[in-house]
């Protein structure tokens, strides 16, 4: 049986790929809500203002973070959401989604603990349902 996402995140600074997801995800119905960050300081932001909130709902199961973004990279972002990842009630499932096909980079994510899976842009319909299916 699927669990249907209640919330997922894009940090990503590319407007046009913004949208597509955004699209692709309100047309497949993929989840229930989508938080978008223009850059991973705003990301980092938002996660470590609901820690110190004790309201925990609007927490993302899904993040799908870019590498190369201006203010704060996606590299940084990893750096600082690792330290607090486990602080939150839920798993919260991090994609790194990048043009790059820089092997060093894409080993670099993949040996990283908090990082599921590393996605090259631009993602196609079915990889996104792969992210977004979870088995109850």
């Amino acid at each position: 049986m699927t669990e249907k996402i209640k919330m997922a995140c894009i940090i990503d600074d590319d407007s046009i790929y913004v949208n597509l997801v955004k699209k692709i995800i309100e047309t497949k119905k993929l989840c229930d809500n989508l938080l978008i960050f223009n850059n991973g300081k705003d990301g980092i932001d938002y996660f470590e203002s609901i820690l110190q909130n004790l309201g925990h709902n609007d927490i993302p199961e899904i993040i799908l973070l870019d590498i190369n973004m201006p203010v704060m990279d996606g590299w940084e972002f990893i750096e600082r959401f690792t330290k607090i990842q486990n602080k939150f009630k839920k798993r919260i499932t991090l994609y790194v989604v990048s043009s790059s096909i820089n092997a060093t980079e894409i080993e670099k994510a993949k040996s990283l603990s908090s990082v599921e899976n590393y996605l090259v842009k631009p993602v196609n319909i079915d990889e996104l349902e792969a992210v977004f299916a979870r088995t109850a």
